[in-house]
């Protein structure tokens, strides 16, 4: 049988493409090289794309050649940007571009467009799930529990931070969070206890996207979730964050070595399978397909549980903690890329069965 060729796509023209860089390399170093040939695919940070040549490793894919794919059904053919001639071919792609122009939905339309099956959220999935007020608007209307939040664009903000901050402060009080819309890894996210904190997080979130969130601060613990799966999705047991700093930011995540993972989280089972079923339905309610981690706050004075934000292409090295909640449900992370594949093929056979031309009777 010949081997599967999966194109692992990184990188990206996002403050997150160091992040991905890291996902990329452990995935290239799971894969069972006796089942897959692997090409990896570095989008660089002017958006062009590179593959790396023989030997090559995520951290240096960026040198390698500049290479397309064209946006038409075919047989996922690479080409040399410069040449015009082959130089590979794609069976299914794991997008692995953290943030935007990954999770989005921009990949996938492209990769929908090329007929290519891929890892994930299609496009409505991904974007709606990136938009944290959509997404919030959408669970609320469903009944699932979230945090109160105000929205307010980047021009609003630059028009006049004072009057959006005053606004915030009337509907949910302080202290708050700020962060972007559709940014993930904490990137501008800050926690405002004063006005003149609110107005300097507002200011600073509207440098990285266009629509910003104001959310009531919650004293809470951060419990996470794992969901896998398209039509018949599952979900893992639970996980912790337990930040030394005051919340889970950028250093937390990625630098300070003192934030703790409890795998599985310290909760009774009453709250564990709360959060699983609330996973599950808000997995369904934003269009998930593949995989999605789901961010729970648990509120440590009332035990109220809300649904802070689904991740459609979670941190993926193996220590972040999507793999781990697998690796501590029963499934390894080789065995997890594993599935992930196949339920890529799955969902793109299912897609390409659907019928494209109308027939009358």
């Amino acid at each position: 049988m010949s081997k599967l060729r999966v194109g692992i796509v990184f990188g990206g023209r996002s403050v997150e493409h160091e992040v991905s860089i890291a996902s990329a390399t452990s995935i290239l170093e799971a894969l069972d090289p006796s089942r897959y040939d692997v090409s990896l695919l570095c989008v660089d940070t002017e958006g062009r794309w590179r593959l790396g040549g023989p030997g090559a490793i995520p951290s240096n894919a960026s040198r390698g050649e500049e290479v397309s794919l064209p946006a038409v059904p075919g047989d996922g053919t690479l080409l040399s940007a410069k040449a015009g001639r082959p130089v590979g071919r794609l069976d299914v792609v794991v997008p692995i571009i953290h943030g935007t122009g990954g999770e989005d939905g921009c990949i996938q339309g492209f990769l929908e467009l090329a007929g290519v099956p891929y890892v994930g959220s299609g496009v409505l999935g991904s974007a709606i799930q990136m938009d944290k007020d959509v997404a919030k608007k959408l669970l609320r209307a469903e009944g699932i529990p979230v945090v109160p939040w105000v929205a307010a664009r980047a021009a609003e903000i630059a028009a006049g931070a004072e009057a959006v901050a005053d606004l915030a402060i009337r509907e949910l009080g302080l202290p708050a969070f700020v962060k972007p819309a559709s940014l993930g890894s904490s990137v501008g996210v800050s926690k405002a206890k004063t006005r003149a904190q609110l107005v300097e997080g507002l200011r600073g979130a509207a440098r990285y996207d266009d629509k910003i969130l104001v959310e009531r601060a919650v004293n809470a613990r951060e419990i996470e979730v794992a969901v896998l799966g398209n039509d018949a999705p599952e979900a893992s047991v639970l996980g912790e964050i337990v930040p030394k700093a005051e919340f889970y930011d950028y250093e937390s995540k990625y630098v300070d070595d003192d934030t703790e993972l409890l795998v599985p989280a310290p909760v009774d089972e009453e709250v564990a399978e709360r959060a699983r079923a609330l996973a599950l339905r808000a997995f369904r309610i934003l269009e998930g397909a593949g995989l999605a981690r789901v961010d729970f706050f648990l509120d440590r004075d009332t035990g109220e549980l809300f649904l802070n934000e689904l991740n459609s292409l979670p941190g993926f090295t193996e220590v972040s903690m999507y793999p781990r909640l697998w690796q501590a449900s029963g499934l390894s992370y080789p065995a997890l890329l594993d599935r992930l594949i196949e339920l890529a093929l799955e969902r793109h056979r299912g897609r390409a069965a659907l019928e494209r031309t109308y027939r009358r009777g």
